[in-house]
């Protein structure tokens, strides 16, 4: 009886490692590495926060809660609901999932994540005030993000996807 290769008993064999499928969408302002890390990280079952996509919500979310020019301070809202898609409504949750997944992530895409989000985050230190009674009001105080005045309600912002309405003419 001939004797089968190692490879061909590789082969037929079941793999259990995670498969990749498709190529990611690229995370505006990564490199196209980064996000091939980053989507890896995403694959990993270990956290309910951390699924596919939840690096670019939190980036846009990021994004969109400092986007507004101006001198005025901002105050992260608190979400109204503790799901995936909700938690993203707090800004501070949105920096939570980008500091899991930069822990997570090697060190090249890790430094280059790290990059785009330490500027977002002296934007935010600039942008938000102190709140000096953060360790009794907050669950993790320790994060510096935590720290920050937060209440009230946030400017809403328009969807950039959807054409703003039109007015009448009188």
């Amino acid at each position: 009886m001939p004797r089968r290769r190692p490879g061909a008993l590789r082969a037929a064999r079941p793999s259990s490692a995670p498969r990749w499928g498709l190529p990611p969408a690229r995370i505006h302002g990564l490199s196209s590495r980064t996000t091939l890390a980053v989507a890896r990280v995403e694959g990993l079952p270990t956290d309910y926060y951390v699924y596919s996509g939840a690096t670019d919500q939190a980036l846009r979310r990021y994004r969109q809660f400092l986007r507004p020019a101006g001198r005025r301070p901002r105050y992260p809202q608190d979400a109204e609901c503790s799901c995936r898609g909700c938690s993203f409504d707090d800004v501070r949750h949105a920096r939570d999932v980008l500091d899991e997944v930069l822990t997570r992530l090697p060190p090249r895409p890790r430094a280059e994540l790290s990059r785009v989000v330490s500027d977002l985050d002296a934007v935010y230190l600039r942008r938000t005030l102190p709140d000096p009674f953060a360790a009794e009001r907050q669950w993790q105080a320790d994060l510096w993000w935590r720290r920050r005045l937060a209440g009230g309600r946030e400017d809403p912002l328009p969807d950039p996807r959807k054409p703003a309405p039109r007015r009448r003419r009188r």
